[in-house]
């Protein structure tokens, strides 16, 4: 980084070209267990999240205060209320959010600060098994600086609902929607059939028997019929929520130039 601020100074290197370097090359290692690209968020627009379930407590520790010192923010999915508090007492962030029912945890530094985007991202969860899954999208749409509106328990088992629920959604002005659904997951379709914006399908691991764990849900929102239909994963709250976000905030960004 040094070399390439100093060719900068020397008007050797173009500033754009030195932005699109530190973009490529932001790796940090943490021990021998993880490389942090600390670079993503400026490369991407879309922070990096950590996988908590399958990491020690220990490797958390460690990744969570360099990825503090490196960009002023760590965000850990899917960790259990235990290990947040194992790693909120070494780390000691100046401030932090644990969300229980998403299991995401987010530490800040002191300087941190969130800008907010002006994107808006509606999140509709078909019954309230689904609502974990949504909210880890909440929790990673908030945390690309959008506003987010959570209509839960809408599914089609009672019609009325889910049509009220588009409508809110339409209403609040949201640029992206997110459908998170389990079992046959109708709901996705449904709404992707009735709004003029782009619709993130989540399915979500909620069903039993036959073509049970998401298996169902995945497969009728991959046949769904209506177009702008968009699928991630079984489970993958986080995808769902960091690609609305980038909807989002790329419709925020065109309608603050049109002002």
């Amino acid at each position: 980084m040094r070399a390439l601020l100093e060719a900068v100074a020397r008007g050797e290197l173009s500033v754009e070209e030195a932005e699109r370097r530190l973009r490529l090359l932001a790796i940090e290692a943490v021990g021998d267990y993880a490389r942090l690209d600390v670079g993503r968020e400026l490369r991407r627009g879309v922070p990096e999240v950590v996988l908590g379930d399958v990491k020690s407590a220990e490797e958390l520790v460690g990744i969570a205060r360099r990825m503090l010192e490196s960009s002023g923010r760590a965000i850990i999915s899917r960790v259990s209320g235990e290990k947040a508090e194992r790693v909120v007492a070494e780390v000691k962030p100046a401030r932090y959010r644990y969300e229980g029912r998403a299991r995401m945890l987010v530490l800040y530094s002191e300087g941190f600060k969130l800008e907010r985007t002006g994107g808006r991202v509606a999140i509709l969860a078909a019954g309230t098994a689904d609502v974990p899954v949504a909210e880890e999208a909440r929790v990673v749409a908030e945390e690309m600086g959008c506003e987010v509106k959570t209509i839960y328990d809408v599914g089609i088992a009672a019609l009325h609902r889910a049509l009220a629920a588009v409508r809110e959604a339409l209403e609040w002005g949201a640029d992206a929607i997110v459908v998170a659904a389990g079992r046959e997951a109708a709901l996705a379709s449904l709404v992707a059939g009735l709004v003029d914006v782009p619709v993130v399908g989540l399915p979500v691991s909620v069903g039993y028997g036959f073509a049970g764990g998401g298996l169902s849900a995945l497969a009728a929102m991959l046949q769904s019929c209506p177009l702008g239909l968009a699928v991630v994963n079984i489970d993958a709250g986080v995808a769902a929520g960091a690609f609305a976000a980038l909807i989002a905030n790329r419709v925020a960004a065109g309608r603050n130039r049109k002002l």
